[in-house]
């Protein structure tokens, strides 16, 4: 039985016609990932103690499939999924994409407002949670949203409530009167070319955008990925940051580790202490991290048992938010492995630093396009390119390259253009291989007394000081002058001053006008639910502290 099709916004045939007869779409469904595994003994995945072969993955989520069938869900409805960095996590990822439901995979660390606004989105027929999230103790939330989402039919819980079906219970499931073989004939994949699940838009204001996938572009996006990171059976991939972020999911993530028929270990969160512990234990050979969890580990492996734990660590990915150069540089010398940057965006386009980079591109850039397909205009604010190495914004459409958010018509008029290039929003540099520089954001631009800042360019130089492990620039109200910048720095050596990082940043040739106009010394900088800086908190105090 065919899913019924959700609405989005396809490629245009003629594109469509091309990506397949180029072989970057190829009609099958992700969930070949692990149907077609081949070897169904060789480990897939380790939780904790627990750990599970292909052949396990491929069983248990059909059976959860069946179940899920069994109580009335059907291709074509849509699923509102929060699971931390458990096994769970693909067993349900990959029984609904079995079913032909769409799920959408909330954050671990999203609360009410952005879940009631993804259950607002997509009128979810199924919510599957975690009894250890705050918001799923009781039943007081999932009773509010059934109230608000009439389609909402079915609600299970990952661990004992009083008032859901524990999904444990359904992967072990047996019913005579549907045996799983009979029940599974009753259900597939949607077809290839429609949405498989969506993704969350990324970004630190407002609740994020749905983004819809389809087999053929995600499934190419994870297999050019794993290609150009050379994975294979051999790979032990440490996902630390949430499964259910873009980045530890496809770039090339858990399921590029799945396409080779490596393994995944799950770790609850990138504290150094328990991930240096996972390594050593399984032999993880890559891990992936974003740049402030990268500092977390460079100051635990100075410790010599530390280091002697990641001696099988080959490739640190780093990405996420842009990465300092002088923080790059520590990798290989601190860590023992080597480095790899990764820029890419929910939204589609992926760029990596190859594993045979010079250092100067290593180090310095984000990395160039996954494929040979992806198409890349840096603009300036008037729609006309830029030279190589000077800033514009980035505009892309390709194969694996979204082409419209989930029933945003107006947010859609204003990312894309005639042409079906999306406006990433990202301020970029690319040179003349193609390699892309991340400088900033269009919304993270302070506009001090008309002249523009990319506050990430600042934050990259202060970075450099040796005194500096943090740093992050935002705008503050100005009378007089529109906007003024505050620099928010955690500091390795409390003897640091302003006048004495002003005059390293002189020293260093920035323009006076891109000085911090004030400087904020913390303990800490605060974080987004996926590693990024918080800059609307820290927006928030200092406008409290000026005020």
């Amino acid at each position: 039985m065919s899913a019924r099709p959700l609405p989005f916004t396809p490629w245009p045939r003629e594109l469509a016609a091309r990506y397949r007869a180029a072989g970057y779409w190829t009609d099958r469904p992700m969930t070949d990932l692990v149907a077609r595994a081949a070897d169904a003994q060789a480990p897939a995945i380790f939780c904790g103690e627990r750990s599970f072969s292909y052949g396990e993955l491929d069983r248990l989520s059909t059976q959860l499939a069946c179940a899920l069938y069994r109580r009335g869900l059907r291709g074509g409805d849509t699923a509102l999924v929060q699971l931390p960095n458990v096994a769970e996590f693909y067993l349900v990822f990959f029984a609904l994409l079995k079913l032909g439901a769409a799920p959408v995979n909330a954050l671990f660390s999203h609360r009410q407002l952005e879940l009631d606004a993804y259950a607002e989105q997509l009128r979810p027929a199924l919510l599957i949670g975690a009894a250890a999230q705050p918001l799923f103790r009781d039943g007081t939330f999932a009773q509010s949203l059934r109230g608000k989402i009439p389609e909402l039919q079915l609600t299970l819980m990952l661990g004992e409530t009083d008032y859901a079906e524990n999904l444990a219970d359904l992967l072990v499931e047996t019913d005579p009167r549907f045996p799983a073989a009979e029940t599974a004939n009753n259900f597939a994949p949607s077809p290839a070319d429609q949405v498989a699940f969506f993704q969350l838009s990324g970004g630190s204001t407002g609740t994020p955008k749905l983004i819809p996938r389809t087999h053929n572009d995600y499934y190419y996006s994870v297999r050019g990925s794993a290609e150009i990171c050379r994975l294979n059976s051999a790979t032990r991939f440490l996902c630390a940051l949430p499964a259910a972020h873009n980045f530890p999911l496809s770039s090339p993530g858990a399921l590029g580790v799945f396409c080779a028929g490596g393994a995944v270990v799950l770790a609850p969160s990138p504290e150094p202490g328990h991930c240096f512990r996972l390594i050593e234990r399984h032999r993880v050979t890559l891990a992936a991290l974003v740049p402030s969890a990268v500092l977390l580990w460079l100051e635990a492996a100075q410790q010599a048992h530390a280091r002697a734990q990641l001696a099988s660590l080959q490739l640190l990915q780093v990405g996420g938010a842009s990465f300092a150069e002088a923080t790059a540089l520590r990798v290989p010398a601190e860590l023992g492995c080597r480095l790899q940057q990764v820029f890419g965006m929910a939204e589609g386009l992926v760029n990596y630093t190859r594993l045979d980079d010079t250092p100067d591109r290593l180090f310095t850039t984000q990395g160039r396009p996954m494929s040979d397909a992806d198409e890349v205009r840096v603009l300036d604010g008037d729609g006309r390119p830029v030279a190589d190495g000077a800033t514009g914004l980035l505009h892309t459409r390709g194969p694996y390259t979204f082409r419209g958010y989930f029933q945003a018509p107006q947010q859609n008029a204003q990312v894309f253009d005639r042409d079906g290039f999306y406006c990433s929003g990202d301020l970029v540099q690319r040179d003349a291989g193609g390699y892309l520089r991340v400088v900033g954001r269009v919304k993270d631009q302070i506009n001090r007394g008309g002249e523009k800042i990319a506050a990430e360019e600042v934050e990259n130089l202060l970075l450099g000081h040796a005194g500096v492990t943090g740093a992050a620039l935002v705008a503050a109200a100005d009378a007089r002058l529109g906007e003024k910048s505050c620099a928010f720095l955690v500091l390795s050596d409390p003897s640091l001053k302003a006048p004495a990082l002003r005059r390293y940043l002189r020293e260093l040739g920035l323009a006076d006008y891109k000085l911090p106009d004030r400087f904020r010394f913390v303990d800490a900088l605060p974080l987004t639910a996926v590693g990024k800086t918080d800059k609307v908190q820290l927006r928030r105090q200092l406008a409290d502290s000026i005020a």
